[in-house]
């Protein structure tokens, strides 16, 4: 077991981890028009079963919907537990690139791109980094960890006989690792803001905890090189989570900002949803097609500064090319949170 695992997030966990256990990682990928949209997603699922333990290479295309699911023996995944280094048989995972050869499921896709600039959520001696002290505890359902809040990308991927020059364009890593996803969830996701450098991501979900269940939230705002939290474990307020048939309605407020500066901040998320593809998640007996994520959302954001003397603004601006899944129960984390 890596002791050091808890401030390395991006690595592979699994490492003598029984089942049912996953670990996926993922990466989003916009080109410099944003007309082309992907999300490739690498993983293994161990199950209590040898025979139905497999790695996997799922691809959404964000402009379509299509989603395939591309199926390795187990054996196939090669991961490194001291860095970010993942192999599934001839694709290759790390945190400044990617190379693809995937061949099956009616699409072929080969190439390799580039990331630069790429910039994580901090961990610190205290802090896991994006589930804060939350990532230090033992037996938790499902860990996450956000890789890179924005970073540029360089190369060309082939789809189908298309090539798809990507250079110029805008990505974002994250990764989800554990027994299953949670029994129900909201996640959104953006960084293609008028402002380069911008970008949110936030979810909300039902975290069992020991015999009983609480509803966490961890919203990271990246902006002019801060990182304004809003999370369960920094003692943040939820003032209002609304979902109707259009959008979700989200406000936080909690002390956060520049280090040396802080004060409290409120931020409003507004998330027009869209149609979009359906994925393969995790429970705790199989990857099942059961969550429908789009590429093609829109996120406004209003951040604003709370003094003695009022709201002073920080920033407001639309997040386009948005990721937005919502999963399972939602009743549960919706309950007394309305405005």
């Amino acid at each position: 077991m890596n002791l050091l695992a808890p401030w390395k997030p991006a690595v592979y966990h699994g490492q003598g981890r029984r089942p049912p256990y996953f670990e996926g990682w993922y990466f989003k990928l916009v080109n410099a028009a944003g007309d082309r949209r992907f999300a490739i997603i690498p993983g293994i699922f161990k199950h209590r079963r040898v025979e139905d333990s497999h790695a996997f290479v799922q691809v959404l295309d964000g402009v379509t919907g299509r989603s395939t699911y591309h199926r390795f023996p187990a054996d196939a995944f090669q991961a490194s537990g001291r860095l970010f280094d993942v192999r599934i048989g001839p694709n290759h995972f790390q945190s400044d690139r990617l190379s693809l050869t995937l061949d099956g499921e009616g699409q072929r896709i080969t190439g390799d791109l580039r990331f630069d600039s790429v910039t994580p959520w901090p961990v610190g001696p205290l802090s896991s980094g994006v589930m804060g002290w939350y990532g230090f505890v033992p037996l938790m359902e499902c860990y996450h960890g956000v890789l890179s809040f924005d970073h540029a990308i360089r190369g060309a991927l082939a789809v189908d006989g298309e090539r798809i020059d990507f250079t110029g364009g805008r990505g974002y890593i994250e990764k989800d690792w554990g027994k299953a996803f949670p029994r129900g969830y909201i996640w959104m996701q953006t960084n293609h803001f008028e402002q380069p450098g911008a970008s949110l991501s936030a979810s909300v979900a039902l975290i069992p905890w020991v015999r009983t269940a609480f509803r966490g939230f961890i919203v990271g705002f990246w902006h002019d090189g801060t990182l304004y939290r809003f999370a369960t474990y920094t003692g943040a307020d939820v003032e209002r989570l609304e979902l109707t048939d259009t959008h979700v309605i989200w406000t936080l407020a909690g002390e956060t900002g520049p280090r040396g500066a802080k004060g409290r901040y409120r931020l409003a998320i507004e998330a027009e949803r869209a149609e979009g593809g359906l994925l393969h998640a995790p429970d705790r007996d199989a990857m099942v097609a059961r969550v429908v994520e789009s590429l093609t959302a829109t996120v406004s954001v209003r951040l604003a500064h709370l003094g003695p003397a009022g709201e002073r603004e920080v920033f407001q601006g639309v997040g386009r090319h948005a990721g937005l899944e919502l999963g399972g129960d939602l009743s549960t984390i919706l309950d007394g949170y309305a405005g």
